[in-house]
């Protein structure tokens, strides 16, 4: 059985998120993997079903407490009905069940891995080109100080589980077969606490805050993950601490939009500049750059600056910076504009397939097309 997903990854939400953003997001997410609306995506409901999951738990305050402290084994315990309950593959089911018969079988380790964490970072367009060390403050549980971790009160030690003997689990017997199951009374942990610890009431783990420094490297795109190992959740029964994983979310940027490495602007130049030509300053990442305009440049060609755009965290080049020409037209014209604009109107009407070739060219198109259809 493939292992579940962290449920706050599965919504892309923070640890700390509020109800609303946890409903906002799986609306965002129910409405994108409806198996009505992906009729031909055979993975759409999976993912649907994943993402309502997800909700089920954390939208609810004790089940999505239960799962903040013990993680998937809090909300859904291996204690279903029926033959192979409680197993994670079917090695294990066979190896209970001759186990059974022969004698020995295996002792299940109650220590657990803490849970990994995501947090979704947003920097600018300029720190990811070239990078950054920014700091985050992140919610996760963390090994209690006060007992190390045991969950007992100072002075005192967790005992044997009297129920499973320690390994977390029983197995409950019905004729051939044997199914094993969580231990009821431990919940798994195969110990029992008499004398809990009054910081962390015999779980072992707090939830604190903590500030963690995060570099950024050069070149990092949307939805790039950092990982910082050993920084996510306290693992139980002493296991190791999970890992933490910063996603990259770029902000939108005043004039750039980035395309892999390559980066895009629009360039409004004049009406007179497009047809007559000139010189303009536009900006790049470095600075400004000069491009020269060739006379009858028209409005949506494109100029390739090369290398001004970004390197990638996985690329040994520069991308390039593509200028999309817009040929502005003026506005709040003057009265001597307006009478120069009408003579340069009534010149062109006289010779408009000379300097108008593309209008010449979709009317004579239009026509014949009027034609066909008659």
């Amino acid at each position: 059985m493939a292992q579940k997903k962290d449920y706050y990854e599965v919504l892309g939400i923070n640890r700390d998120a509020s109800d609303e953003e946890i409903k906002k997001s799986y609306r965002k997410l129910a409405m994108k993997w409806h198996p009505d609306r992906n009729p031909d995506n055979p993975k759409a409901e999976g993912n649907f079903k994943e993402a309502k999951e997800a909700y089920e738990i954390l939208s609810d305050a004790n089940k999505r407490a239960a799962y903040d402290q013990y993680g998937h084994a809090g909300v859904d315990p291996s204690a279903a009905a029926g033959a192979g309950a409680g197993y994670s593959n079917m090695a294990d089911a066979f190896g209970d069940i001759f186990g059974d018969i022969f004698g020995g079988g295996r002792q299940r380790s109650s220590v657990y891995r803490g849970a990994d964490l995501r947090y979704n970072l947003e920097v600018s367009l300029e720190e990811a080109a070239r990078g950054t060390e920014t700091r985050i403050r992140i919610p996760a549980l963390e090994e209690c100080g006060t007992c190390k971790g045991t969950g007992a009160k100072a002075g005192t030690q967790p005992t044997t589980c009297s129920t499973c003997k320690g390994q977390g689990q029983v197995r409950m017997q019905q004729g051939f077969f044997s199914i094993q199951q969580t231990c009821p009374k431990c919940h798994g942990s195969g110990k029992m606490i008499a004398s809990p610890c009054g910081t962390c009431s015999g779980a072992g783990r707090v939830k604190q805050h903590k500030t963690l420094s995060v570099k950024i490297p050069s070149g990092v795109d949307e939805g790039d993950r950092i990982r910082l190992s050993g920084e996510g959740e306290a693992g139980m029964n002493g296991g190791p601490s999970g890992d933490l994983y910063v996603v990259i979310h770029i902000k939108p940027h005043a004039v750039f939009q980035r395309e892999h490495n390559d980066l895009h602007c629009e360039m409004p130049v004049s009406f007179t500049t497009a047809a007559l030509g000139g010189d303009i300053e536009i900006p790049t990442l470095d600075g400004y750059a000069k491009i020269k305009i060739p006379a009858e440049t028209q409005s949506g060609k494109i100029f390739r600056l090369r290398g001004k755009g970004i390197k990638g965290v996985r690329s040994s080049t520069h991308g390039d910076l593509m200028c999309h020409v817009v040929v502005e037209t003026p506005v709040n014209l003057t009265a001597r504009q307006r009478e120069l604009l009408q003579e340069l109107e009534s010149i062109d009407q006289r010779s408009s397939g000379e300097h108008n070739p593309r209008a010449k060219g979709w009317m004579k198109k239009v026509k014949e097309f009027f034609g066909q259809q008659l």
